[in-house]
């Protein structure tokens, strides 16, 4: 139920999802029963009547309220324990799914997951893992909004978080990690980003170094290319939102000048956030994907692809024994 284009986008993004999954994936819709229903049945005998054959892999499961985007998100989550976020999220705990998919409200997200699925041992925050487009492969980046000061030792966990997510969901074999500062020498930056180098050296993380915001839309810097990006969630949530702008810009820009614009569409497909589809929150015990509040069902259907790598590549136990105290560590 959450989103701007609720519920018809949630709808048809589980349907375009079902098509391209494997047989044996379902989705749950959570909310409003009757209004996922009448939906379900509107799509199903018109715009998406090829995919009504995936009917039979959905299960409603009902949750009358509803969290607004305006909401508080603590008050929110206190007094709206039956809104589809909160149950929603409560079937992991109870075994009966794997993996939550929102565009609703960010901030009741992420207090929803904390509380209900709670982090793992030794977390101290969770991070959104927003992943970027670059000239060469996406790259993920975090902090990109959960937290707006970091200290360093938090940094280095969201290297390891990072990490984990960029070997498992993006396919990544001993990813590179930069730390994202304003100049490329070790002494450069506040003192937690001063600090977090240091930790990262000794972090067991293929760590590159520091890198500049010039070297993001690159993919790579003057040490080679990079696949996680490290950064507290007030200057990563800056660069998301400057990043969502680019293709837009770069689109009327060029549409001034008289070029075709749709030529300019296809060259600047790969910028569209939608192909990506949501960002996780790392840190918590499951699968929470934030995805955008203007998330279009193909949007939609991408954060579900995610959810379902996420799953299948077992990420969340994953991340569970990396963080384990090498004192408690078994092999």
């Amino acid at each position: 139920m959450g989103g701007d284009f609720a519920p018809q986008a949630t709808v048809s993004g589980a349907l375009l999802a079902l098509a391209e999954l494997d047989p044996a994936h379902t989705i749950q819709l959570v909310g409003a029963t009757a209004t996922i229903e009448a939906e379900l049945a509107r799509q199903t005998n018109g715009e998406h009547r090829e995919l009504a054959g995936h009917r039979g892999r959905i299960e409603i499961i009902e949750a009358p309220d509803v969290i607004g985007m305006n909401d508080k998100p603590g008050a929110a989550i206190r007094g709206k324990p039956n809104s589809s976020m909160v149950v929603g999220l409560k079937l992991q705990v109870g075994g009966k799914s794997d993996a939550f998919v929102s565009a609703g409200n960010t901030g009741a997200q992420m207090a929803a997951s904390v509380v209900v699925l709670r982090l793992h041992a030794g977390l101290k925050r969770p991070a959104i893992a927003t992943v970027f487009p670059t000239a060469k492969q996406p790259v993920v980046v975090l902090d990109s909004g959960a937290n707006v000061d970091c200290s360093a030792a938090e940094l280095t966990q969201f290297a390891q978080l990072g990490a984990i997510y960029a070997e498992d969901v993006l396919g990544r074999t001993n990813p590179a990690v930069g730390l994202l500062n304003i100049g490329e020498e070790s002494e450069k930056g506040n003192a937690a980003a001063k600090e977090a180098h240091q930790l990262l050296l000794a972090a067991g993380l293929n760590f590159i170094g520091n890198i500049e915001g010039r070297d993001l839309p690159g993919g790579a810097c003057d040490r080679g290319p990079f696949d996680v990006v490290v950064c507290d969630g007030f200057v990563g949530n800056v660069v998301l939102k400057f990043y969502e702008a680019v293709a837009p810009f770069i689109i009327a820009t060029l549409k001034k000048a008289g070029v075709d614009e749709s030529q300019l569409g296809a060259a600047l497909q790969h910028l569209d956030y939608s192909q990506y589809g949501g960002a996780p929150l790392l840190g918590v015990k499951g699968i929470s994907i934030i995805s955008h509040g203007k998330s279009s069902p193909k949007a939609l259907k991408n954060a579900l692809k995610v959810a379902a790598r996420a799953v299948e590549s077992r990420m969340d136990e994953h991340i569970g024994r990396r963080l384990q105290p090498a004192s408690t560590a078994t092999v």
